[in-house]
């Protein structure tokens, strides 16, 4: 092998990083399904939104109080704002405000994390880089030194300020402060840009405050249907318990109202049917989209945790490697034993537009990757452990902005959880592998002996094998035949596959020397000299030819 090593019986050589074992992803945890509720009165209308307001009003006021508290966050804290919001809502109502309040402030808090962990990132690589001389060149590992004086003093004062805010950041994070947007961060600078957004003020002010409107519940077992809140009847029927203040909006019994509007969750109907006749807990949120002026129910409920399938019934019934790319997917299929079957098949996926238009490529790919799986009788697919948060840095790909936006355009998160419920659905695993070197490898080892004239393949065919052979447990590199009578082998055929611990069974060769075979090594010396020539023809010039006296006639 040129360029990089192999495994050695499971031993990693020659100065590759120590790779990740494969392992089996865990299901999905919890489960959403959402309708549209429709032939809304303009009366459901009113009192929808006059509900959202007063219940955003509360939230955004509790959130404030939360985010004050900080690290002095206790269970008694919590009490207090509970009852305070007892006071003017209900006490189920309170506990969904406090719970969302706590939630919003552990995800900040999250975020603040990866914030401080991507700033010390930048600031290592600037240290690093500005440590080296002016032009040197850099490695695969490690970014080289900057061009120029000017870019260096540029990048130098760049350090001051990443060092100014990892101090600040640094600062809020001991103290517990978290900086929270209710309504998003996202819409709220889209007020500074409403012409590119091609929106009006009245237009984003619509949509602003319905994204700040509370309308959920959390569901709670062994109440009917699963939840005293907002319930939702076998037949469709949705009622919503009112709050103190606006109980007078109520159109039937107990302080509740019923909207004309009925759901029929078509997918996983039949599960959620099941849950609220039991009475088991589902949660719900209504929510208004502005865009279309449509109103929507989303229900979700939490899965029992199942333990996941062991990796070695995984791989039993072989694997699908999948190489995931920014425009595509590309999978092998293989056998048990590390053996490609059939032919590459490839997934394309345009993410480019809206949101809703990624999000529906990516299903419609992992749609049809899935129904081949079955279709096969695949038991596992393999996919990268891909974690791109080391590659998206500015200050090692600072010029690299077409290759930084392919990192940024690469889904890994949506992806991988898509997937991950997706396949649960279908009974198949997902085993997760360490990315290290399978495009690499792939492409060195079995891009070439599987490209034929009527199969065209491609790198990220040969790295959905190398994916598919990791998962397996099995080396990357392909096995070639020894020579004729070599040793034990006596001429035998062992291209085949074998497992990593059969008896005499061939392992990987040690690397090429530094020149080619045959070749005279980069010092110009040879390892033996050469010997004297036999024919005339191949004498050295440097030689006389002198005639023997005896042969002079007398």
């Amino acid at each position: 092998m040129t360029g990089c090593t192999a495994w050695l019986g499971g031993v990693v050589v020659g100065g590759v990083r120590a790779l990740a074992a494969p392992f089996v992803v865990p299901g999905p945890s919890g489960v959403a399904v959402r309708d549209r509720l429709k032939h809304l009165t303009p009366e459901d209308e009113r009192v929808l939104q006059a509900v959202g307001e007063h219940q955003g009003a509360l939230a955004s006021r509790d959130l404030k109080v939360r985010c004050a508290q900080g690290l002095e966050h206790g269970a008694d804290s919590w009490a207090a704002r509970k009852r305070e919001l007892t006071r003017v809502s209900s006490s189920r109502i309170a506990g969904a405000i406090t719970k969302a309040s706590h939630d919003q402030w552990a995800l900040a808090r999250r975020g603040q994390a990866a914030h401080i962990r991507s700033l010390e990132d930048g600031i290592r690589t600037l240290k690093h880089r500005l440590s080296l001389p002016i032009g040197a060149k850099g490695t695969k590992r490690a970014a080289g030194g900057y061009r120029s004086k000017g870019e260096w003093f540029r990048k130098s004062r760049r350090l001051k300020d990443l060092e100014t805010r990892h101090a600040a950041a640094v600062a809020d994070w001991r103290t517990g402060r978290v900086r929270v947007v209710r309504g998003g961060k996202r819409l709220l600078n889209t007020r500074h840009h409403l012409a590119a957004a091609g929106l009006t003020e009245e237009e984003w002010r619509g949509r602003w405050e319905s994204e700040r409107w509370f309308l959920a519940a959390d569901g709670e077992s062994g109440k009917r249907f699963g939840n005293e809140t907002i319930r939702v009847t076998p037949d469709g029927q949705v009622s919503i318990k009112l709050p103190a203040p606006l109980a007078h909006l109520a159109n039937t019994k107990h302080g509740r109202y019923t909207l004309a509007s009925t759901v029929a969750f078509a997918h996983r109907g039949t599960e959620w049917a099941d849950r609220i006749q039991a009475n088991r807990a589902v949660a719900y949120r209504i929510h208004l989209d502005t865009a279309r002026g449509r109103w929507y129910l989303t229900a979700s409920w939490q899965r029992p945790l199942v333990q996941t399938v062991p990796w070695e019934a995984a791989r039993a019934g072989g694997v699908i490697g999948v190489d995931t790319n920014a425009d595509h997917f590309a999978a092998y299929r293989l056998d048990q034993h590390g053996n490609p079957v059939g032919e590459p098949h490839r997934y394309p996926y345009d993410l480019t537009g809206t949101t809703h238009h990624r999000d529906a490529q990516i299903r419609h790919a992992l749609t049809r990757l899935l129904h081949w799986a079955k279709q096969t009788g695949t038991t596992g697919i393999a996919i990268e452990d891909l974690d791109f948060s080391t590659e998206k840095t500015r200050e090692k790909h600072g010029r690299r902005k077409e290759f930084r936006k392919l990192i940024h355009g690469i889904p890994t998160g949506k992806l991988k959880a898509r997937l991950v419920s997706m396949a649960a659905e279908q009974g198949l695993a997902i085993i997760a592998v360490d990315p290290a070197y399978t495009s690499k490898w792939g492409g060195q080892h079995w891009q070439k002996p599987l490209t034929t004239p009527r199969r065209k393949m491609s790198r990220h065919d040969a790295a959905g094998i190398a994916i598919g052979r990791r998962a397996l447990g099995h080396p990357i590199r392909r096995r070639t035949t020894p020579p004729p009578h070599d040793r034990r082998d006596r001429a035998g055929h062992r291209t085949a596959q074998a497992a990593p611990g059969a008896r005499e069974r061939e392992g990987t060769r040690p690397p090429a020397t530094d020149h080619a075979p045959g070749g005279v090594p980069p010092s110009g010396t040879r390892k033996r000299q050469p010997s004297a020539p036999k024919t005339v023809r191949d004498a050295p010039r440097t030689h006389q030819w002198v005639q023997d006296p005896l042969m002079h006639p007398g």
